[in-house]
């Protein structure tokens, strides 16, 4: 069977924020580099969970991840655009109907990262101090290191949620380093959290780029952009957040690293939203395998019941 010929010109959907724009142009760069005569073009869409981010409620009891990539698979499917750019880990771990994901970025820094009022570390967080997220799996992280401090819901942009630790809203905010370094804001960090501080959601710091499962010419081009080792640690880590069965309303964290192509080396965490109760597991192996084996040791560790006491 003959090769389908690589897309001439692409349309690129985006959701209107200055991070998502930014993401889109870092693909259509890769598209240009990796295919010069490709003709990048992009449409910009309002999704569900932009037009809620002044709710203040938190994402989980909104919708959860489909919120921010609904339209955007829509419009794939009506032929409205032929690319759609997301964070992986906005993606539901269910792929959309007639929907693939073609090609995964190489990723950016997975880490989070603190913007502090008080220019300090989240260890010299005086008591009672407000920190800010919209994550379960950092409010519970946080909630496991520092029990003192108040955990507060915080939406709206980066560039936003920055502004309301300037502002005095909130004495400080955890945001995903990615995001950050994307927008050139890395003068606003106060400190970048290691790992064992706080492990990352599944998927962060990568770009998931779909397209129409049926669109070999797209199929081709986006395959030169896929990046083999963050697909692997990806997918271990989405495999992982799968077999868990705890979606986006989950406190789940997940970082695999590759080691020897195709193994990746995956640690994951579940832990109760008040971060009392905390399932660490780690291991090695094929990055699906590897996934649905340590969910189902951190189920029979005491995650099942941290998970059915979040839904």
């Amino acid at each position: 069977m003959s090769t389908p010929p690589r897309a001439a010109a692409v349309t690129l959907g985006t959701r209107a924020s200055a991070l998502a724009r930014a993401q889109t142009d870092v693909v259509a760069s890769l598209l240009v580099a990796s295919e010069p005569n490709v003709e990048c073009s992009t449409r910009v869409f309002s999704t569900a969970g932009d037009r809620t981010q002044d709710s203040g409620e938190p994402l989980p009891s909104i919708g959860g991840k489909g919120l921010f990539t609904a339209e955007l698979e829509r419009a794939l499917r009506d032929g409205e655009i032929d690319v759609a750019v997301h964070s992986l880990k906005d993606l539901p771990t269910e792929d959309a109907p007639g929907v693939a994901i073609a090609a995964v970025t190489t990723r950016e820094d997975v880490r989070d990262c603190l913007v502090a009022r008080s220019g300090g570390s989240l260890a010299e967080l005086p008591s009672g101090a407000v920190v800010g997220t919209s994550s379960l799996r950092r409010s519970a992280q946080l909630a496991a290191l520092r029990p003192e401090l108040e955990i507060r819901s915080i939406r709206g942009n980066v560039d936003t949620r920055v502004r309301k630790v300037a502002d005095g809203e909130f004495d400080a905010a955890v945001l995903a380093a990615a995001g950050v370094r994307r927008l050139g804001l890395d003068d606003v960090v106060t400190e970048w959290l290691a790992h064992e501080t706080m492990l990352p959601a599944p998927g962060q710091g990568a770009l998931a780029v779909q397209c129409r499962a049926d669109d070999g010419a797209v199929l081709v081009l986006l395959a030169g952009i896929d990046d083999a080792a963050a697909r692997a640690e990806t997918t271990a880590e989405r495999a992982f957040l799968r077999a868990l069965g705890g979606g986006c309303a989950a406190p789940v964290a997940a970082l695999a690293v590759t080691t020897t192509t195709p193994l990746v080396r995956l640690q994951g965490l579940v832990a109760s939203v008040d971060g009392r109760r905390v399932v660490r597991v780690t291991g090695e192996g094929d990055p699906t395998d590897i996934g649905e084996r340590l969910a189902e040791e951190a189920l029979s560790r005491g995650a099942d019941r941290i998970l059915a006491g979040v839904r």
